[in-house]
């Protein structure tokens, strides 16, 4: 929800259209996806076995001779093939997906910002940079005028008869010809160009210099792990990582929990109506401790030290649903 408040935000902060708006949406979607797998294989895993165990259809297959193993056998193939989707979808789907998407919206607020200029009206690019701007057409511009006062010991004024708007590596530059330059620091400074090229430095420094951990391949994440400049950034990778190899067997530990609650209290003799809110509860105390455990993460052996415990926990539901 999140993440399409930010884009909606985006939306009408830079005047993007619907269809970008639409194809930035599809390429979170991936991301999306990774984080709600988990919950839609119990979601769904409970509700299957919550309607069998109420129709008593466990009842007469546990009768048959079946064990609750066998009757969790769907629900565990299930869970095994999202585990293996799941980690597609981490390992090469989202980072390729995240790139774009971060290449997208970069382009579209700085390399298009362009759209953002209206006829005959004073507009604010960013703080202290205002453009004035009589007729536009296209990348072409006439009879402009540029407030700089970003920088407050040299703030410009310019006017210009013509200017071109040109998106570069660093992002939205403005190339100016036949006008003049006011600069004012410790001492006012005039003068005439017939041609100026300024950068106009629109883009947001922390974006350009973040660690965007998502969009960078997995494996190129493991072998960057050892070169992290500093401690705050192998922490993040530690964190990614944990998130790409681990959280995919949260699917097979939430189905094989789900049935092995629901179906060991399906065959007490009395009616267990609070399995499944037992099982919810499992459910949130596995993730919550898994999402902690894997953010606090800051050496490798920590990594390590979960990996164990996440195989130790599948393995003992395992064990659990298959002892009679």
């Amino acid at each position: 929800m999140m993440e399409v408040m930010s884009m909606m935000k985006f939306l009408m902060t830079y005047g993007v259209n619907f269809g970008d708006f639409i194809g930035l949406t599809a390429l979170m979607l991936p991301f999306i996806a990774s984080i709600v797998i988990p919950f839609v294989t119990f979601i769904v895993v409970i509700f299957v076995y919550n309607k069998m165990i109420a129709d008593n259809e466990v009842s007469v297959l546990a009768a048959s001779g079946l064990s609750p193993a066998q009757i969790a056998r769907p629900a565990i193939l299930l869970a095994t093939i999202m585990t293996v989707c799941h980690l597609a979808l981490n390992i090469w789907v989202v980072p390729i997906s995240q790139a774009q998407f971060y290449n997208t919206q970069w382009n579209l607020r700085y390399g298009l910002a362009h759209l953002k200029l209206q006829e005959s009206a004073f507009t604010e690019l960013t703080n202290d940079l205002v453009v004035y701007v009589d007729k536009v057409s296209g990348h072409d511009m006439s009879q402009l005028m540029l407030s700089d006062t970003r920088d407050k010991t040299n703030e410009m004024i310019i006017f210009a008869e013509k200017g071109k708007l040109v998106s570069t590596m660093r992002g939205l530059s403005i190339v100016m010809s036949n006008g003049s330059l006011q600069s004012m620091g410790d001492s006012l400074t005039t003068g005439t160009f017939e041609s100026f090229d300024m950068d106009l430095n629109v883009a947001e420094k922390e974006n350009e210099n973040s660690f965007r951990v998502r969009r960078i391949p997995t494996f190129i994440l493991i072998k960057n792990l050892r070169d992290a400049p500093d401690m705050h950034q192998h922490k993040v990778i530690l964190s990614e990582l944990s998130t790409r190899l681990l959280a995919p067997f949260m699917n097979l530990i939430l189905a094989t929990l789900c049935t092995l609650i629901l179906l060991k209290a399906s065959l007490l003799r009395r009616r267990a109506s609070f399995a499944p809110i037992l099982s919810v509860i499992a459910m949130a105390i596995v993730m919550a401790s898994f999402m902690s455990a894997s953010n606090m993460i800051e050496h490798v052996y920590e990594f390590a030290i979960l990996f164990i415990i996440v195989i130790l926990v599948l393995c003992g539901v395992m064990f659990a649903l298959h002892k009679k």
